[in-house]
């Protein structure tokens, strides 16, 4: 194919993609409604344990509920239409991968996506320690309430679940990087105690002050993907190497 006649597929894929975004967009903001019911649930939560009447979620323009929405209707859309979005990039990708490139880039979406949703479902679980722990700075006055601004409230949740998303696909990146031939097996290895004291404090920071069972078990995770990440990059390692020494018998 020519510039042009890729420029022209790539411009197909994009519509395509955008019309289905739209659709997923236009579905998914007649449900809003237990979606911000499901964000409100944290708040609920903390205002239980505070005993405050006044710990609630609040708008504080004309507009911003719809806006919310609008932004909730676009992230799940996003979600929703994520089926159709991703075949079109990996249709427009795929003809120009080698077969062996295209067996690990199926095997890194097989890992990476199941991986991102298990951590947004650890990030849904802390949501409520972490409010806890900030509420905690609030002075005790009967002048005092802690009161969530609507939008602060959702990016806080969006940058929750996406950074807890991206900590547990991690791994996946570094061997990902170790295919590519940028960090080696050893290189990872040697970041370990790194790793696991970035993991504990992250842990900690995540989870209740007082539940330490809850915060080892998710630096044991977090610490177990990372070694697991390691040995998988190893056994790539190794496989190099033989068909490094393969192709140097071959040359002599």
């Amino acid at each position: 194919m020519s510039l042009a006649d890729h420029l022209i597929e790539l411009r197909r894929r994009l519509m395509i993609a955008a019309a289905a975004l739209v659709v997923g967009m236009v579905v998914a903001f007649f449900v809003t409604d237990p979606i911000i019911q499901f964000l409100l649930h944290p708040i609920e939560l903390v205002a239980e344990e505070l005993g405050d009447d006044f710990t609630r979620l609040t708008y504080t323009g004309a507009t911003s509920s719809f806006d919310m929405r609008l932004r909730i209707a676009f992230a799940i859309g996003l979600l929703i239409s994520a089926p159709i979005w991703l075949w079109q990039i990996w249709a427009y990708v795929m003809p120009g991968l080698t077969r062996r490139e295209v067996r690990y880039t199926i095997g890194f979406m097989a890992t990476a996506v199941p991986l991102f949703f298990a951590g947004c479902a650890v990030a849904v679980l802390i949501l409520p320690h972490i409010l806890l722990i900030m509420a905690s700075f609030v002075p005790e006055s009967q002048y005092a309430s802690q009161i969530y601004d609507a939008e602060r409230y959702y990016d806080l949740v969006f940058k929750t679940l996406i950074a807890v998303g991206i900590a547990f696909v991690t791994p996946v990146f570094l061997v990902a990087l170790n295919l590519a031939g940028i960090l080696s097996a050893v290189e990872i290895l040697k970041g370990w105690r790194v790793a696991i004291v970035v993991a504990t404090a992250f842990s900690a920071v995540a989870t209740p002050a007082a539940d330490v069972v809850s915060m080892l078990m998710l630096a044991a995770v977090l610490v177990v993907l990372y070694f697991a990440a390691v040995g998988v990059a190893f056994l790539f390692d190794r496989r190099k190497r033989k068909r490094e020494d393969a192709l140097l018998t071959e040359a002599t």
